[in-house]
């Protein structure tokens, strides 16, 4: 029997449809593209994304730097707006606000540095003294070193390659002072910059907005500034109280430098969760030369205000300021503490405040209306 049209005349089926091009099928990946291509452009992928990590790991520092720079300019905004409002122009309103920092930094160190520089000179009027009692067997620095062998171990250990290590701690102890002297004038100038800039730099942010979006978007902007300055003014307002209470104990005990530990205690409670730690621990080694019963009590002092300043007047404070849950103000700092250190808790509760006023503008007002 002749083959019909339908077999093609060889005597085999032939699938509808089917072409000469259909044995090249299998080299097609997803989207019509082929594997090769398509594994290409996922490696590709990949390691552009692995680059971008590991330079967003390199200069980290460097970011967290640009961070606390623009949160103090932030925090500083209403200073200036204010300033600006009373006929400065803006540029002579950050020139005020910035001579007023100094001023204050140049008073916090007239406070500070003569204390330190008397107990340095005593000191070093005191190591005679102490070298003549390491030698007399009769004092108890004497009979100490007599059953230790204090001295002579510190020989040995300089003469066995202590030098080295010495040197090697001199060394990193100066690249950790010019670090540190870097990043201060980095946060300094990006912090200027910020502040003569930041309306231009809001423009410019709120470009990548709708239009139609765009003055919603820059009321929502106006609010989270505002309430960062109120949580700016809640943290001065927690400093204060710590520096005034450390006083009154100083004057109380007859603890020395009264005044400067005061302000120095104001200044560390600006810093979140350790802030308040280490500047009690300080107090309380000035304590010290009192009596070890002053310094004891200092110490309970402290963990007893820290406890009251978590707790008590943290919360209720920044709850006034800016509207937080304490909760939120207790677990926002942990989080940014843990996240980016110091910088990361010091921005915790202004992201907790732009993160809430944006669930409240899109989330929760969208929820409602359903």
């Amino acid at each position: 029997m002749a083959a019909g049209p339908a077999d093609g005349g060889d005597g085999r089926d032939r699938v509808p449809g089917a072409g000469p091009s259909d044995h090249r099928s299998g080299l097609r990946g997803i989207g019509g593209r082929s594997w090769v291509a398509l594994g290409f452009s996922l490696g590709l992928g990949a390691t552009l994304a692995w680059l971008t990590v590991k330079t967003v790991l390199e200069v980290g520092g460097l970011l967290t730097l640009f961070l606390l720079a623009a949160f103090i300019a932030i925090a500083l905004e209403p200073v200036v707006v204010w300033l600006t409002r009373h006929g400065l122009r803006r540029g002579w309103a950050v020139a005020v606000v910035l001579v007023a920092l100094v001023g204050l930094f140049a008073g916090f160190l007239a406070l500070v540095v003569p204390p330190v520089a008397d107990e340095i000179n005593a000191l070093v009027k005191a190591v005679p003294g102490w070298l003549r009692e390491l030698h007399d067997r009769n004092s108890a620095l004497g009979r100490f070193e007599d059953r230790y062998h204090v001295v002579e171990k510190a020989k040995q250990q300089f003469s066995s390659g202590g030098a080295g290590g010495l040197a090697g701690g001199l060394l990193g102890a100066g690249r950790m002072v010019i670090g540190a002297v870097t990043s201060a004038a980095v946060v300094i100038v990006v912090t200027v910059y910020t502040m003569a800039f930041l309306p231009s730099l809001k423009r410019f942010c709120l470009r990548f907005v709708a239009a139609r979006k765009r003055p919603h978007a820059r009321a929502v902007t106006e609010e989270v500034l505002a309430r960062v300055g109120r949580y700016m003014l809640g943290n001065v307002l927690t400093s204060v109280i710590a520096g005034l209470a450390t006083f009154i104990w100083c004057i109380a005990l007859g603890i020395p430098y009264p005044a400067a530990l005061g302000v120095f205690i104001a200044l560390m409670d600006l810093i979140p969760i350790v802030g308040t730690t280490i500047g009690g621990v300080v107090v309380s080694l000035v304590a010290l030369s009192v009596s070890l019963p002053v310094a004891l009590a200092t110490a309970g002092f402290y963990v007893g205000f820290r406890l009251a300043e978590d707790y008590l007047i943290v919360p209720r404070v920044m709850r006034f300021a800016v509207d937080v849950h304490p909760l939120v103000t207790v677990v926002g700092v942990l989080i940014g503490g843990a996240l980016l250190g110091v910088v990361g808790a010091l921005v915790a509760i202004p992201a907790a405040v732009a993160i809430g006023l944006v669930l409240d503008e899109h989330v929760f007002a969208r929820t409602d209306r359903s």
